[in-house]
């Protein structure tokens, strides 16, 4: 049997950043952040990450490593499972919006006459 030579990158089609589940997670993070009543800013000191990287989660325009994942968890008293439930769930919600908003406004099939 051949070895496979081992290629330097990524493969491809590989991305390293999703909007969608970036914008999911952000969104549980903030929901759970407020039902605490806790500020942006103490949150990120609780967590050890920078104020502006962890309103960058907030708002879907940085996906965290898992590193970062469990230590927002920990900040919010919460397991990581907990935030990654909640991510899904929104996930489904926002993937709905979005079928939603691209389907046709006119509910009559192509060539039904009214």
């Amino acid at each position: 049997m051949q070895k496979r030579a081992v290629r330097p990158g990524r493969p491809k089609g590989a991305r390293t950043y999703e909007a969608e589940p970036a914008r999911a997670f952000g969104m549980a993070v903030r929901a759970l952040r407020t039902e605490r009543g806790i500020a942006q800013e103490m949150l990120a000191n609780l967590a050890d990450i920078e104020r502006s990287h962890m309103g960058k989660i907030e708002r879907g325009e940085h996906l965290p490593t898992l590193v970062v994942i469990l230590r927002i968890a920990e900040a919010l008293n919460c397991s990581a499972a907990q935030l990654v439930a909640d991510t899904e769930s929104n996930l489904k919600k926002l993937r709905l919006q979005a079928d939603s908003a691209s389907a046709p406004d006119n509910p009559l099939t192509p060539g039904a006459h009214s």
